[in-house]
């Protein structure tokens, strides 16, 4: 359940922040992986990878979430038919009439044995037309329908087994662009299609602006100007050329990238230059524009705007509430949020509202937050990222690299302690064992024996009861002790049931003087240890979204940071006084989870649940869909099971591992950054 405060809830929570004896999620912070835009009238829709569709009548200025009968919250495509809104999903395609009030699915004839995992949309008069991402799920190609959806053929004579990524409208001629083949053409709605000049290439994004063409791939942009017959690589001044998304505004053109954020050209691509000020994400995989407004989609941190065709942005996202929040510190008054992608939010109440707090922070994926005092009546935030640490001194208005001597530059966890003479020290915990630095960040050096496994995504440092002081790593094979400083590092696992361990979080007992209550954030949710790790139990009643990659003491509550759904609170008393049963060994379902850490160099851990004995496979694929490796095959017992993948001989880029398990087939993304 997704809350949003309004003005009478938000008073609620001035007099009694945490009234609910369970989890309870927060307003926040907003953002998200992004996937579609759609304009209908003055009625703007964002169709999101995990929190389904929202709406917003006010230009972005606020929104709503708009799911209700949306069987499939994991939307890939949207688009308009006259009154007819279309939402393509992981689950086939859902129609509404009202304006995403409700939905209803309308798939049949779409495929078969509910795979039905639509990438695509296009609309051509009164023809509707379906993409299946075939590369996911296994039903490939296009599917036409003429009557909103009521039914659907498949329209694939002339087209390869192949998935279709976009659809284009010129006259009578429908474009379609496909995972690995290039474009192909069809002059009869469908009926046939033939290849088109570009092939062996993957198109993400196609888009038509009188009579040019323009295809967008992973190598640039394309121009034909003859519907297809010919193209011509049209990129100069595109610094970067993995291309996701269009929009064409008058003669403007405006393109979205993967990491070099939007660029535009007002010659039909002749020449581009880079439109981004104010965009504090530049992976952007949605355009959309609507009179003067040019909106725009990003992987992590929501949708901009601009009134001034890309000459500056503004982020509107309130109420938009699907964010992968991997990191959460807090200072004094200040809570701070690490994103997958949105760089660092900080909230000053509450988590009631959150800001951007990026300058100088290259790196938008945060995967771990420190606060510790710089000696001076001052504080010290430091943000561990996927290049390394960063240091703030003013609560996050301006970020400076602090990573000299980390020999793993890819930081998953963060942790500060006292030097014992007044000062502090700062742990680092990595993909490649702990880091310690004395000095502030300046310089670092490992510390890791008996350290067995070396994926630390989580540290936190407590008193022990007697006096003394213990340092926990939590890794990818459970929770690791040490008592004296990092030297040496003992496991402490009983009653972990989940050892995919992704944050810690420490509250003293009796004011720091009876012991001290450990909390784990795992991919299977939060466990408890009041005893320094001898034993746990699980504490996860509410928590609708279990996938915790960050925890956070404030005051009398636990925040827990989850990989979709932002941040949850509970009252630490709710907890204290008793574990809850564990019920989680034997999965009731199949679960694929998103590998961790990722980004990722050269190695990530992918974790999948399996919920009886079964034939399995888990391939990892190349954007091209060639296989790259195979990770596990043959039959495993029902439970979890983890793999870890090592891709120290591919190249940077994005990938895909599959899961399939009997006729159960899932896929999602992982990328690996050097």
């Amino acid at each position: 359940m997704r809350n949003r405060f309004g003005y009478l809830a938000l008073v609620i929570v001035l007099v009694c922040p945490f009234a609910s004896a369970q989890w309870v999620q927060t307003n926040g912070p907003c953002g998200g992986d992004l996937r579609a835009l759609a304009v209908s009238g003055t009625n703007l829709y964002v169709g999101t990878w995990g929190s389904g569709v929202f709406l917003s009548t006010n230009n972005g200025t606020s929104w709503t979430a708009v799911n209700t009968g949306l069987g499939n919250c994991y939307v890939s495509a949207l688009a308009v038919s006259d009154t007819n809104l279309f939402a393509g999903t992981y689950d086939g395609v859902f129609l509404s009439t009202d304006n995403g009030t409700t939905w209803s699915a309308v798939n049949t004839g779409l495929g078969s044995g509910g795979e039905l995992t639509v990438s695509a949309l296009g609309v051509s008069g009164m023809n509707l037309f379906a993409g299946m991402e075939g590369f996911l799920r296994g039903q490939y190609g296009a599917f036409l329908s003429t009557n909103n959806g009521t039914s659907w053929t498949e329209v694939n004579s002339g087209l390869p087994r192949t998935s279709i990524y976009s659809f284009a409208v010129s006259g009578t001629n429908i474009f379609a662009g496909t995972y690995g083949d290039g474009v192909f053409l069809s002059t009869n709605n469908g009926t046939s299609w033939t290849a088109t000049g570009l092939t062996d290439t993957g198109v993400v994004a196609l888009a038509v602006s009188d009579s040019n063409l323009f295809a967008g791939t992973s190598g640039g942009v394309f121009l034909s100007t003859n519907n297809g017959k010919s193209w011509t690589a049209v990129n100069t001044g595109l610094t970067v050329i993995n291309v996701n998304a269009f929009a064409v505004n008058g003669t403007n053109l405006f393109a979205g990238t993967s990491g070099g954020g939007i660029f535009l050209s007002t010659n039909s691509g002749t020449n581009w230059t880079a439109a981004n000020i104010g965009l504090t994400n530049t992976t952007v995989s949605a355009l959309a524009t609507s009179g003067t407004n040019l909106f725009a989609g990003t992987y992590g941190s929501g949708v901009f705007l601009s009134t001034s065709n890309g000459s500056s942005w503004i982020p509107v996202n309130i109420g938009l509430t699907n964010s992968y929040v991997s990191a959460l510190a807090v200072s004094g008054s200040n809570i701070y949020a690490g994103t997958s992608g949105g760089g660092v939010f900080l909230s000053t109440y509450y988590g009631s509202n959150w800001t951007a707090v990026n300058a100088g922070l290259t790196a938008p994926y945060v995967n771990a937050l420190a606060v510790s005092s710089n000696g001076a009546s001052g504080t010290n935030l430091f943000a561990g990222t996927s290049l390394g640490v960063f240091l703030s001194t003013n609560n996050g208005a301006s970020w400076n690299s602090a990573s000299t001597g980390l020999t793993s530059t890819i930081i998953s966890s963060l942790a500060v302690a006292s030097n014992g003479a007044g000062g502090t020290i700062i742990l680092a915990g990595t993909n490649g064992g702990v880091f310690i630095s004395t000095n502030n960040g300046t310089s670092w050096t490992p510390i890791n024996t008996g350290l067995t496994s070396p994926y630390v995504n989580a540290l936190a440092v407590y008193i022990n009861g007697t006096g003394g002081t213990n340092l926990s790593a939590g890794t990818n094979g459970g929770v690791f002790l040490s008592t004296n400083g990092g030297i040496t590092w003992n496991a402490v696992n009983a009653g972990l049931t989940n050892a995919d361990v992704r944050s810690l979080a420490v509250s003293p007992v009796g004011g720091g003087t009876g012991g001290t209550n450990i909390f784990a954030g795992t991919s299977g949710g939060v466990f408890l240890s009041t005893n320094n790790g001898t034993s746990w139990g699980a504490v996860n009643t509410g928590l609708t979204d279990t996938s915790v990659v960050a925890l956070s003491v404030w005051g009398s509550s636990l925040f827990s940071g989850t990989d979709g759904s932002g941040v949850f609170r509970r009252l630490l008393s709710e907890m204290i006084t008793g574990a809850e049963d564990n019920n989680n060994q034997i999965p009731t379902r199949f679960a694929l989870e998103q590998n961790y850490p990722n980004p990722f160099n050269p190695t990530t851990t992918i974790r999948y649940g399996l919920p009886a004995k079964l034939q399995i496979t888990l391939i990892v694929y190349n954007s091209l869909g060639q296989q790259v490796a195979m990770l596990a095959s043959g039959e495993q017992d029902a439970g979890f099971h983890e793999v870890r993948f090592n891709a120290d001989r591919l190249a940077s880029g994005m990938y895909f591992y599959r899961l399939t398990a009997g006729e159960f087939v899932q896929t999602r993304k992982l990328a690996l950054v050097r």
